[in-house]
């Protein structure tokens, strides 16, 4: 329908600014909306009057808590807080803006960033996930950048219930379908298992762009006379209040009543408008520009407005429909996908729409920008908006919402593997089926059932993807300039300890990216937790933002930007099982020189010395050992040396740029045996290793050698002719070293004292890579 027909449609009767002004006391549905008593109340206050429905829709979306960060904003700050200048060096836009933007060198720019559709992928798991990738890339695009790759952190609940495969089924195929439509690699991520994600299953998804220093783009929309123009995917009446509100409350009794719609994708959309956008910021015909996700046409005006130097005045009927019977409100609250709105020059809009029109892009101007200070709307020529835009956008409610360790933490804590006196393996054959059984658990399974169903190369800039520890891109083709990344969270450390589980976030990420070879510059973060409303779960999110907060201060890597989900809860409040674990999911960039020299997670090669870069101590709470074998979940995680993982960085990148290391793999969950299976399976070359010095030196038995995930350690693996260089390296950044064995043979033999053990390399494929097929057909 064009927008002479949508005038032409018969007319509402309208609540109109005027009309609220003259009936204070009507209801409107505010509690349905998601709006408290008291913040309905905030909006008459700030309005001098009621809002109209149109208003109420508006301030609903924008104050929910998906958009408003309102229970998180406060602590967030700790983040910008901690910032020291060593940490915005490479920094060129930070935390505030659509995603945040690093200074890679020879002005090329990366744009990164994570985000969660946790809620919507549990009511409709394929358009849930597909429309989280198709959200997260139109981040990347409004920056100025060509998306060039994705990363996926998915989440389920057990693999035997009975609704887990209806969700990995659907989740799966939504993110390979929309991001193997638009062309981008998806180079890595997450898969895990947990009946603590059960109700609520966390996706997230993560997109790097690529431009050039002064192609950056922001959102605002400043100068008087600007046009206001949307453009993209015609505005419908899926999605209606969306992620905004259905990320904004707990899920009740399963199935609440009101669910809103979740979006539906057009990835083939989604790419022509990249080209499109692409095409707009070469012609130097953008002013300001912002997508259209949560919150729809809500967010993009007030946030564009507020952010500029003047107001905005639109006009709905200018907005293009799929659906003529659409009212105001749900005009403005729709999250229909593949949608932009940008600013633009008035002469240079002829150019801006030619271009639109090359590339079939639907188009109209809705607006324009003015010096009023006011964001104004009007539908069928009567004013139904009027309100300062900040406080839609900006100033929406801040709580410090009450916290507390929980009553059942100090317990929980006490229940440790020792204290226990967990049975623990000893003997070869003992230590073998306890390797063998971690291999061919669904959390340490391979996911190559997962991730073949996704383009890993195309675009052919990828260097590494999964199963290497982190994926690498190829920025200038010409150099070989690129960037590494890697995503990683442990739900489990998390409850164990929810400051000390952020850091070995941030520390097993920062650790993969530094096994590429790569510099760790920047983080992203996802912060998954339960209600903010229940004291248990605030403190979680708390403590995890203050433990973030100090490491990434101690690593030097500022957090450029992310995402907080909230309500991921099903359970009585105040129960240990009232929520999901806490999962910070962190990102991390780093940056290459030349990624063809970028090290892979496995040994290609026989004869290699495989050294074991960092200490390891008898560190088995929250370990893969103790929920694989005794289904445990107890004690402190892991101790935290955030020196240790820096100065292993270093050793790792020093050997990657003088070329002495040929490979590296970091040691984490499962420990050292699951590190030694996985790179030996990588390129199917065995390893013999002894573990005598090692248990010497650090005082450990074989079991703890092999199990602990004690952290800031790597393998890596050397020619013999390079291994004093490496072994300098580590001596001259005070880390631990030792020679652990060889590379050959035709599996992984280990031995200790007078015993032995070995595992064909037939017979681990066979327990790695089988058992999610199994499990999922």
């Amino acid at each position: 329908m064009t927008a002479a027909a949508q005038a032409a449609a018969p007319r509402p009767t309208l609540d109109t600014v005027d009309n609220a002004a003259a009936t204070p006391d009507e209801s409107l549905p505010f509690g349905e909306l998601g709006l408290k008593p008291d913040e309905y109340q905030r909006i008459r206050d700030i309005l001098g009057r009621r809002p109209t429905a149109a208003e109420l829709a508006m301030y609903s979306v924008m104050w929910s808590e998906h958009c408003s960060y309102k229970s998180s904003k406060v602590h967030l700050k700790k983040f910008g807080d901690r910032v020291t200048e060593e940490m915005k060096q490479h920094l060129l836009v930070g935390i505030g803006e659509n995603a945040g933007v690093v200074d890679i060198g020879d002005g090329w720019a990366v744009t990164f960033k994570v985000e969660s559709h946790n809620h919507p992928s549990f009511v409709e798991p394929y358009q849930g996930a597909a429309t989280g990738v198709g959200g997260i890339v139109r981040d990347i695009i409004s920056m100025g950048a060509r998306p060039v790759a994705v990363m996926d952190q998915l989440r389920f609940g057990a693999v035997d219930h009975p609704d887990t495969a209806r969700v990995v089924h659907g989740v799966v195929s939504g993110v390979g379908g929309y991001g193997n439509s638009l062309g981008l690699p998806n180079i890595g991520g997450e898969l895990v298992f947990d009946s603590s994600y059960q109700g609520n299953p966390l996706v997230n998804a993560l997109c790097l762009g690529v431009l050039r220093h002064e192609d950056i783009h922001l959102a605002n929309a400043s100068g008087a006379g600007n046009k206001v123009i949307l453009f993209g995917a015609r505005t419908g009446g899926d999605g209606i209040g969306g992620a905004s509100i259905l990320a904004s409350e707990t899920f009740e009794d399963g199935v609440p009543a009101k669910r809103p719609s979740v979006q539906v994708g057009d990835p083939f959309m989604e790419k022509v408008l990249i080209e499109c956008c692409l095409d707009l910021y070469a012609a130097h015909v953008v002013e300001g520009i912002q997508d259209l996700g949560a919150a729809g046409i809500s967010c993009a005006t007030s946030e564009l407005a507020s952010n500029g130097d003047g107001g905005m005045h639109v006009d709905l009927d200018d907005v293009l429909l799929r659906d003529p019977t659409l009212n105001a409100g749900e005009i403005l609250m729709s999250e229909s996908q593949e949608r932009m709105m940008a600013v633009v020059r008035p002469e240079k809009l002829e150019e801006f729409l030619a271009i639109t029109d090359r590339w079939d892009v639907e188009t109209s101007v809705i607006g324009e920008v003015n010096d009023s200070g006011r964001l104004t709307i009007d539908h069928h020529g009567q004013r139904i908006v009027d309100v300062d835009p900040t406080t839609v956008a900006h100033e929406g409610p801040v709580y410090e919402r009450p916290y507390a360790r929980p009553a059942w933490q100090d317990d929980l804590q006490a229940a440790s593997v020792a204290g226990l006196g967990l049975e623990r393996p000893s003997t070869g054959t003992e230590l073998r089926a306890s390797a063998l059984r971690l291999l061919a658990s669904p959390n340490l399974a391979s996911p190559a059932w997962v991730t073949d169903q996704y383009d890993r190369f195309v675009q052919g800039n990828t260097a590494l993807a999964q199963p290497d520890d982190g994926g690498v891109v190829r920025v200038d083709e010409g150099t070989g300039l690129g960037v590494a990344l890697a995503t990683d969270a442990n739900g489990r450390y998390g409850k164990l300890d929810p400051r000390t589980g952020a850091q070995l976030a941030l520390a097993e990420a920062y650790r993969n990216v530094a096994t590429t070879g790569a510099t760790p510059l920047a983080v992203t973060d996802c912060l998954n937790f339960g209600s903010p409303e229940h004291p248990d779960s605030m403190w979680q999110l708390v403590e995890a933002i203050e433990g973030l907060a100090d490491a990434c201060q101690e690593l030097g890597v500022p957090v450029t930007g992310g995402n907080v989900s909230l309500y991921n809860g099903t359970g009585e409040p105040g129960q240990i099982d009232s929520a999901i674990h806490p999962t910070p999911v962190v990102g991390v960039l780093g940056v290459l020189d030349d990624v063809r020299s970028a090290l892979p997670s496995g040994w290609r090669e026989v004869g290699q010395s495989v050294l074991l870069l960092g200490a390891t101590a008898d560190e088995l709470d929250g370990s893969a050992w103790a929920e694989v074998e005794h289904q445990h979940l107890g004690g402190l995680p892991p101790r935290v040396d955030l020196a240790a993982e820096r100065s292993l960085a270093e050793v790792l990148v020093a050997a990657r740029r003088t070329g002495a290391a040929a490979a590296a793999h970091d040691l984490s969950e499962g420990g050292l045996v699951q590190s030694l299976l996985e790179a030996s399976l990588r390129y199917g070359v065995g390893v013999s290793v002894s573990l005598d010095e090692l248990g010497a030196r650090d005082g450990v038995t074989p079991f703890e050698a092999l199990f602990s995930e004690s952290t800031a350690r790597a393998l890596v693996a050397v020619a013999p002719d390079r291994e004093a260089e490496v072994l300098a390296l580590a001596e001259e950044a005070g880390v631990p070293v030792l020679r652990l064995g060889r590379t050959g043979g035709d599996g992984v033999a280990v031995t200790f004292g007078e015993d032995s053990f070995a595992i064909a390399l037939d017979e681990a494929r066979e327990a790695h890579e089988g058992a999610l097929p199994r499990l999922f057909g």
